[in-house]
Order: structure tokens, then sequence, then C-alpha cells
């Protein structure tokens, strides 16, 4: 698919079919145990059921009482227990305590395990060494797609990203190759499938096994999709409360809020006025009740108030995050932080960058923010030099603790905080110069020798592929002209810019160098019953995969991109995440 220039944008297929399948599924498990039940729910499966089957739709089929799983159940709780949990051994030892403590006191009761979205054996093993397995029965919920927005749906898998690419667990490949083969049944067949990553690799394999075992349902029907792009999280683009009151609320941020969907791919700096410029034209909207006549404010009430109020509300809560988010991004810290993002991106002043790391560090700013700019450090460097390593290493563990132990070995494991040791042979030659010169100059040298003993993949990635803008003046946020905008310019998201290379190129031709400092394992596959027309209206509709999660800076870069070239992007993700959720991940003691 060449990204030609055009405008106009194709159909988005219709996502709410995922919803009504998996509600309906769910229905049907819990009908399983007839007649009153209470329902144990893991915490991170809350809010996606919200969005699929409220609490209405479960009083409707005798669900009683709700609890949040960790918490007991009450003295007269039901006699039938239903618990729809995630596949985590922890959650079974908890359900097993109780099984055990009823058959202690002597209470008879039914307990159903619901598993999302799949059981594994070894929850199995745990329910069989705690001595309950003969006392439950277990099923699955095949919930694999939960559509956040027309175009985004989130496979709710936050520990995807931890569990394969830092434990190399496999077991989430299978789920993801279900939910490409529920996807290609429903809105396929696709026409063509690229891919970079080893996990891609996996999962396309492993979905095409699927599809091969399996009667093919699409096959004579309209594709609704054209091409699949299944890319590894492998590296991390390193690039911000709502009400007035004290009181916290949740608000659901989609296209389907007014406000929103017109703000949320804007650069923030353009927000602001347009909000301005929105209540203003809100007011003049309310001022004409003026001089109305009884009958125009009849139809006024009955026909606009309400519409009014409501868009009145969202302005106001919008209004009310740009406020809170200025206040941060006025800050001292957060400009001195954005300058040292943009130097390192770049390559220069890297001694001085290293310098604010450790103030950073040496004022304990945030634990969260200090490893992400380590790590931005460490990736766009190829590893920390020795010194510096073990330097940032020892402030860190003496400002926020020594159990960070694990957090560097977890980072170094993954390849994001690592130690570099090319170079290590100039380090005499360093010294004996440093002696001759300024500290400030010896520490500029220091760089030059560094970069002279290694090169730099990312450097080497971002010149090939352009990632740094070069300006001729300032960059206008206003009048984006690239995918840049979304870090201000500074920086095009990797992830966007190959996507937006292959689909050009309709291939990986001309991008070898780029794919061997990506450690390989590209793809591209084409189903020849597919029709590979520019003409036909699914081949202008790419579903963006994402293993690991995707933030939402390369949810707006596609969308910009679609827009520019006349197509449009569907995000497929194993969750929503961003720098500081994955630096969490590698915090984190695994369950």
């Amino acid at each position: 698919m060449a990204l030609a220039g055009r405008r106009d944008a194709p159909e988005l297929p219709d996502f709410g079919i995922l919803k009504r399948l998996a509600r309906d599924q769910l229905v049907y498990l819990l009908e399983q145990l007839p007649g009153k039940k209470d329902l144990f729910i893991e915490a991170d499966l809350m809010s996606p059921l919200d969005r699929i089957a409220n609490v209405s739709i479960l009083k409707q089929h005798d669900v009683d009482k709700l609890y949040k799983v960790e918490t007991r159940p009450a003295p007269g709780a039901s006699d039938q227990f239903c618990f729809l949990v995630r596949p985590r051994l922890r959650t079974m030892r908890f359900i097993a305590d109780i099984v055990n403590a009823d058959k202690m006191s002597g209470r008879s009761r039914k307990y159903k395990i619901i598993f999302s979205p799949q059981k594994f054996y070894a929850c199995e093993m745990v329910l069989e060494e705690e001595g309950v397995f003969g006392d439950v029965t277990c099923d699955e919920w095949s919930f694999y797609l939960l559509p956040l927005d027309e175009d985004i749906i989130s496979m709710e898998l936050p520990e995807f990203f931890r569990d394969y690419f830092l434990e190399g667990d496999h077991r989430w490949i299978n789920p993801v190759a279900r939910a490409l083969q529920l996807l290609n049944s429903l809105y396929g067949p696709f026409g063509k499938t690229y891919g970079i990553g080893r996990c891609a690799k996996m999962s396309y394999e492993l979905w095409r096994d699927l599809e091969e075992e399996s009667e093919s349902e699409g096959q004579g029907r309209k594709p609704e999709i054209g091409h699949v792009f299944l890319m590894d999280r492998g590296s991390v683009d390193f690039g911000p409360d709502v009400t007035s009151s004290d009181k916290s609320i949740k608000v659901l941020l989609n296209s389907q809020d007014k406000v929103f969907s017109q703000i949320r791919n804007e650069h923030f700096s353009s927000v602001f006025g347009f909000l301005s410029q929105k209540s203003r034209n809100l007011q003049a909207q309310y001022d004409r009740r003026r001089g109305m006549d009884i009958k125009q404010m009849k139809d006024f009430v009955s026909q606009e108030l309400k519409g009014l109020k409501q868009e009145h509300r969202l302005l106001s809560l919008h209004i009310g995050a740009c406020e809170s988010i200025m206040k941060k991004k006025t800050k001292q810290d957060f400009q001195e932080t954005i300058k040292a993002e943009h130097s390192l991106l770049e390559g220069f002043d890297i001694r001085e960058s290293t310098s604010f790391i450790e103030e950073h560090i040496d004022r304990q700013v945030s634990p969260i923010e200090s490893l992400r700019l380590m790590c931005l450090l460490s990736i766009t460097e190829n590893g920390l030099v020795p010194k510096d390593y073990r330097s940032l290493k020892t402030q860190y563990l003496q400002s926020y603790g020594p159990e960070h132990l694990l957090t560097f070995h977890n980072l170094k494991r993954i390849g994001l905080l690592t130690e570099q040791s090319a170079g290590e042979t100039l380090t005499a030659v360093e010294s004996k110069v440093s002696k001759l010169v300024t500290d400030r100059a010896a520490g500029k040298i220091t760089d030059a020798f560094n970069s002279l003993a290694r090169k730099s993949n990312f450097r080497a990635i971002s010149k090939k592929l352009g990632l740094i803008p070069r300006l001729d003046g300032e960059y206008d946020l206003k009048m984006p002209r690239d995918m840049a905008y979304v870090f201000g310019g500074a920086y095009v998201p990797l992830s966007c810019k190959i996507i937006e290379q292959v689909l050009e190129r309709r291939g990986w031709q001309g991008l070898e160098e780029v794919v061997r400092l990506l450690n390989g394992n590209e793809f591209c596959v084409s189903d020849s019953t597919v029709e590979d027309s520019p003409a036909c209206e699914s081949q202008r509709v790419v579903l963006a995969v994402f293993l690991g999660g995707c933030t939402f800076s390369e949810i707006a870069a596609l969308r910009f991109l679609g827009k520019e070239r006349g197509c449009k992007f569907i995000f497929l993700t194993t969750a929503i995440t961003n720098s500081a959720r994955m630096m969490e991940a590698m915090i984190e003691a695994k369950a």
C-alpha cells in the first residue's frame, strides 16, 4: 500500500460486535451456575467488565453481591461463589483459602472459576496442591478484545511487556494469535501482513497455524481491513487533577466526548487556545436567550439547553485539566527535563545531561523520572560508560533505597539500561588529556572519545529514518508538517516511522540496515485471495498491532499520518502504556 496524498478517509469497521460477543459469552458462563451467586472480580478486570456488562446486566443473571478479589466474603454470603479472574497464581491461593475455610467450618458451597482470557496449567496445579481442584469447576472467558474507542482495541494485558520481554514467558502469545484470528474472521481476510520482532513473528506464525486448523469463515466476504502491521515493544519512545474540587472523578475519554475528540491529537500548546475559543462560542450560544419570546425560549430549553449544559460540563473538565498540566509544564524541573531529553536525542551536551540526571537523583525529584532519564541516556548512547553507570547506580540506590538493585538488574536484562564495554581501552588516553584542560572541556573530550569508540544504534537508525527533523526556524506546532509534532517537533516515534516507511515501500526493501540494527525478524506476507488494488476501500485501513503496549503519542502520530495520506489506522495493543508504566513494571516484583 503506497501512502499517496489522498485526503478522503475510509470508513472504520464497527467494533461494537466485539463487545456484544464478549457480553454474550460471559452471560452464558454465568448461567452455567444457575441461581443466586456472589461474584468475585479481579481488580484489573473491573473497568473492562464495566464497559462490557454493567452491574444491572449482572444482576439480571442472578449475581447477588459483588466482591473485589482479595476481599473476604460477608458472613451471610451466597451458597454459590463465582470468581472472574486473571490466570495468576496468587489469585488461585486466595480462592483455595476461601474453599478450605469453608471446608473447615463445614459450609457447603459451589465454586466456579472463570479465567480471562484463558486458564493456564500452572493455575490448575496450584489448586491441586492446595487440595481444592476437585471442589471447583473451571471455565474460560475468551475476552481478548476490548474496544476503547472507535479506532483503539486493547487486550487489557498490562503484564505482557514484563512477562515476555523480561521473563521470556510466551504464555500470552496464544491470546494474541486468537485475537488476530477473531479480527480476521470478522473484518478480514487481511490482504498483507507486515511485522518486525521475534514476538511479532511468533504471534503471526501461531495465528496462521490457527487459521489452517479452522475453517476459514472470512473467505468470500468483503474485507474491511486491508493491512496488518505487527511490532514488538522492543524499545521505548521516552518523550502529564482534572477538577477544581478536591474530589477526583473518573471521566471516560473517547470520541464520544465531543470536546476531547477535537483536542486529543493536538499538541498541548494548541489546546488551551482552542478551549478558550470554544468557551466563548458556548457563552455566545447561551446569550442568545436574551430577547427570545416564550415560544423561542421553550424550543431552546427543549432542544438545545441540555446539550449546551453537557458541553459546558465537559469544557470545564478539560480546562481544569489544562490548568493542572500547565502548572507542571511551567515548573523549572519540567522545562529542564525537556531540555535534557532533547539534548540526549540529538546527541549534544551529553556530559551536561548526565550531570542533570545526577542532580535529579540527588534531589529525589522522582524515582520513576530518574530511571526514565537514565534509560534514555543508555538507549541513545548504546549503554552508559562504566564510570557513569556505576556512579548513577550508586547515587540512585543511596537516594531511593538498596531494594532497587533488582530494578537495575531487570533494566539491564531487558536492554533499557546497560553498561557499555566499547571504548574502555581509551580510558588512559582520556585521563592524560583531561589533565591538560578544564573540567568542562574534559567532559566534552570524554564524550568525543566515547562516540569514536562506539557507534550508537539509535544514532544510526535516527539518521537513516530521519527521526530528528532538521528545522529551518521554529517548528510550527499549530500547523504540524510531520509526526514529530507529538514530541514538540523534536522526534518522530520510531515505531510510527517504521510503519510509514514499510507501507510506502510495500515491504522492507531499502530498510535492510535499519532491520539489522533492530535485530531483524522482519516479514511481509500477502494473501493471494485478497484483491490488492488501491481503489479497494479496505486497502486504506491498516491494523497496527503493538505487542507490549502502545502509547497515546504513537496513536496521535499515526492518526496524523492517516489524515495526511487518506488512510485510517486501527490500533490493537496488549495495553495502553507509557514510559512511566514500563519503569514501574521493572520495579514491581513478579507475582
